[in-house]
């Protein structure tokens, strides 16, 4: 799902920078990114767990890459402003220190894996939980909030990644390629990512529950 360089035209590249550079503008003069001391050590831990996830690419035909993204955990954890940070902040060493992900493409890659990613995980999640904590309780009900918010983040991710790719005019392939094979491969490896997203949302609320902020 990194973009690499050349995928994207310079309109493309320009309107998802201002697009990701607005989002974390207005979520610094909210005052959302501000991360208190415990926070910080979870951010960290968070961000090198991400970091190894997101090392695993497998190449895929008619797109880039398919590979974990940890963005729903991550704005489970942190909820989904401090979780955008995180996986930005992942994003952008991968980007400059591994060229995994192009410089010209990092602002489409922010939005599909720290912005909506992270927030179709999330707001999932907490759809999931609230409806079905009343009867299976916290861990079970936050195992299959993180299950399906894992799963839908990351599937939308991809399909977000598809349609930009194949919308740009230095792209060989249309969006009725790009989609399809974007998305449907994401969505079988969301299976993976929502059943790991979920089990560590159930071993958290079972061990340690104050660690999930949301």
């Amino acid at each position: 799902m990194h973009i690499p360089d050349g995928y994207l035209d310079l309109w493309s590249s320009l309107v998802t920078y201002a697009v990701a550079g607005v989002y974390f503008i207005a979520s610094t003069k909210l005052g959302k990114l501000r991360l208190s001391p415990s926070e910080v050590s979870e951010a960290t831990a968070l961000a090198a767990l991400v970091f190894v996830a997101q090392m695993l690419n497998w190449p895929i035909p008619g797109g880039t890459s398919l590979h974990f993204v940890g963005g729903a955990l991550a704005g489970i954890i942190l909820g989904p402003f401090k979780g955008s940070l995180v996986i930005a902040i992942v994003l952008l060493v991968q980007c400059l220190v591994f060229h995994d992900g192009g410089i010209t493409a990092l602002g489409a890659n922010v939005i599909n894996m720290a912005i909506i990613d992270v927030w179709a995980g999330y707001l999932v999640y907490r759809l999931a939980y609230k409806a079905l904590s009343p009867r299976l309780g916290d861990a079970k009900s936050g195992f299959v909030g993180g299950l399906i918010g894992g799963w839908l983040g990351l599937t939308l991710a991809g399909i977000a990644c598809g349609v930009e790719i194949g919308l740009s005019p230095s792209f060989p392939y249309g969006v009725f390629i790009t989609v399809p094979i974007m998305g449907g491969w994401h969505a079988v490896l969301g299976v993976v990512e929502g059943v790991i997203t979920g089990l560590v949302v159930y071993y958290l609320k079972l061990r340690h529950p104050e660690v999930i902020k949301s």
